[in-house]
């Protein structure tokens, strides 16, 4: 699960005397919510459709729709744009794009290797990878089971699994208090219940299943 199968490459750009106008038009005819920066080739900034919206005029202004234009023409994306924003590698991981959008509160990541732009990633992106992870567009079944944190817990479940000839589609952990993990199984198959009641004979705790 890496940057590189899941960003968008080659993402529109415009210079940094873009006026703003024409990037809020950008935005709208290409049906995106942000815009990288850049000037001869290099990265210089990001400007999203909320930076653009903040300074804009508010209905409230006592101002024209004349002198409203007028002064958001001679306004460049320079001004409002984001500059150095956080970047990310092609071959980072999705774990780590999501813990910098988490930290830095950004809904985006523009990837960059060796100083050039290759792409972004967005959280959209990131939830199709999670996603992709589990399967979840794939026909199959969904099982939770909650069990001790313990060595070799996976794998029991797994020799189970294995034992009724079941593909597994995707597979997640997550840990609860008490030295519990749930265990998230998407599988193979339309018919769990044999699977179930051999979950259950072994004395796993099976919370759900759909």
């Amino acid at each position: 699960m890496f940057i590189r199968d899941h960003m968008t490459p080659n993402p529109v750009t415009i210079p940094s005397n873009t006026p703003i106008l024409e990037a809020m038009d950008i935005l709208k005819k290409q049906k995106i919510r942000q815009l990288p920066v850049v000037d001869n080739g290099v990265l210089v900034g990001l400007v999203t459709r909320y930076d653009l919206l903040t300074v804009s005029p508010s209905p409230a202004t006592t101002l024209s729709v004349f002198e409203m234009n007028y002064l958001l023409s001679k306004m460049v994306v320079r001004e409002v744009m984001i500059k150095n924003p956080p970047t990310i590698s092609p071959d980072a991981s999705i774990e780590e794009a999501a813990v910098i959008m988490r930290d830095h509160q950004i809904g985006s990541l523009l990837v960059v290797e060796n100083g050039k732009l290759l792409g972004i990633i967005t959280e959209s992106d990131l939830f199709e990878a999670l996603i992709q992870l589990f399967g979840f567009r794939r026909p199959g079944t969904r099982i939770v089971i909650e069990t001790e944190n313990r060595v070799g817990a996976l794998a029991d479940l797994l020799d189970v699994v294995r034992d009724h000839n079941i593909s597994v589609i995707g597979i997640a952990c997550v840990e609860r208090p008490e030295a519990k993990v749930q265990v998230v199984l998407r599988l193979n198959t339309t018919e769990p219940a044999p699977l179930v009641d051999e979950f259950k004979a072994k004395g796993f705790n099976v919370r759900s299943i759909s």
